[in-house]
């Protein structure tokens, strides 16, 4: 029930602030969205967007890398028109296909370039930060790694939990190789895969919920995994807390989530309209007001609601969009590790 309420609440808000995205006249019409986002942001914005332009939005859910395979495998055929991603390397996979349409300047300039596409091709919508949860009854908070690197230190054996096969690992996987290089990073993996043991989890939540529990020490997550557990299962039930790697270091990583249109969409401008109103104040408000997904708005000069860090205090590594890629490095180099 909380879930549904917070989705009306947010189809109510949409409806106050939308400007400019429409005025319900696109009733009749529909697109098809491949989402490899949290549902719990999508269900949100779906919602809000339906609500102010009368266009419905039939959306298949999957992992984000499952949905840019099919794209490519689908080609000219594919059902979909937008492609919503939790991480950019996604999207730049598709871009290096040429299967991506340009996003109408209008809409590109709501987010600030360096979260957009280099190719102008997906525009950026929100973002998440790499941290540390722990649970401060098995490790404290002076005892854990401030570099990336230390996650292969053996003093953190049978410690370290970590979802090696996430899509939000692998722009820290790309990270550490830009800075270090291949041959480093490999034996880093190969640390970190000794260290971590029997906790190597299947995703991020996982991992959260068992930190939390008291199963394993620490892991490496996103933020928004332990503050939509926090709301969750109530202050009370938390039983872990988060920090951050040392500034500027490379397990110190902005990810961010944006949109795409196919080239192949048979309804672009209905598609273009999807995408102008994730990155409108109107869509902006609905992830900054957020309890279920507690993402970081990156356009309309929104800001979050939510008693996080801001986003303008992080201190992340410094790697681009186009420096992280379409993440086909790190995914090699997790195989070569047997870690995929």
């Amino acid at each position: 029930m909380r879930r549904w309420s917070a989705v009306l609440a947010a189809s109510a808000l949409a409806a106050s602030l939308l400007a400019g995205c429409g005025d319900g006249s696109g009733s009749g019409l529909s697109i098809t969205l491949y989402n490899g986002q949290h549902e719990q942001t999508t269900d949100s914005l779906v919602a809000g967007f339906e609500k102010a332009t009368g266009i419905t939005v039939n959306v298949r859910n999957d992992d984000e890398d499952t949905l840019a395979d099919e794209i490519v495998t689908e080609r000219s055929h594919s059902p979909a028109d937008v492609i919503y991603a939790e991480n950019s390397p996604a999207l730049e996979y598709l871009q290096g296909k040429g299967l991506l349409a340009a996003v109408d300047p209008s809409t590109l300039a709501d987010t600030p370039s360096q979260y957009d596409s280099p190719q102008g091709d997906w525009v950026g919508v929100s973002a998440r930060v790499s941290v540390l949860i722990y649970n401060p009854s098995l490790i404290s908070e002076s005892q854990l790694p401030t570099s990336v690197l230390q996650l292969a230190d053996p003093q953190y054996h049978g410690k370290l939990a970590f979802a090696a096969g996430e899509t939000d690992f692998q722009p820290i996987v790309t990270s550490v190789v830009r800075t270090y290089g291949q041959t480093e990073a490999v034996k880093w993996l190969e640390g970190i895969k000794a260290n971590a043991g029997s906790h190597v989890y299947p995703d991020n939540e996982t991992i959260a919920d068992n930190v939390n529990r008291g199963l394993v020490a620490f892991g490496v997550v996103n933020q928004y995994y332990w503050y939509r557990m926090r709301s969750e299962i109530t202050a009370s039930n938390m039983h872990s807390d988060i920090t951050y790697f040392a500034p500027r270091d490379p397990g110190y990583v902005i990810d961010v989530s944006g949109a795409a249109i196919l080239k192949a969409s048979k309804h672009q401008a209905a598609a273009q309209r999807f995408l102008a109103f994730l990155v409108s104040r109107a869509g902006q408000e609905i992830i900054a007001n957020s309890t279920l997904s507690y993402e970081y708005p990156i356009a309309s000069g929104v800001t979050t609601a939510q008693p996080e860090t801001p986003f303008d205090q992080l201190q992340p590594n410094s790697i681009t969009i186009a420096q992280l890629g379409d993440g086909s490095t790190a995914i090699a180099l997790l195989q070569q590790a047997g870690l995929l």
